[in-house]
């Protein structure tokens, strides 16, 4: 019996999604060639960012298996303090 590859496929906010097209980051993909699949509570540094998986969600289409991760915001809120400078 032959493994089944599954495709595994990144859900970004449409947030996130603007900021990957505005700046042409790359995404790479993690997980081609190893067996492991990805969890909840991993985390991905992409582009300067860290994005969360928050959810794994199986699905199947023509191609076969698909597990698409759902990522949280990788938009970072400033640690600068501006009511202070007032």
């Amino acid at each position: 019996m032959s493994a089944t590859q599954v495709s595994i496929v990144l859900t970004f906010t449409h947030e996130d999604q603007a900021w990957i097209r505005r700046n042409d980051v790359r995404v790479p993909r993690f997980w081609d060639g190893h067996a492991t699949q990805p969890l909840c509570g991993d985390v991905l540094r992409i582009g300067g960012r860290q994005f969360e998986i928050t959810a794994r969600v199986w699905e199947n289409n023509a191609q076969g298996p698909v597990l698409r991760l759902y990522l949280s915001s990788g938009h970072a809120d400033s640690d600068t303090n501006f009511q202070s400078l007032a």
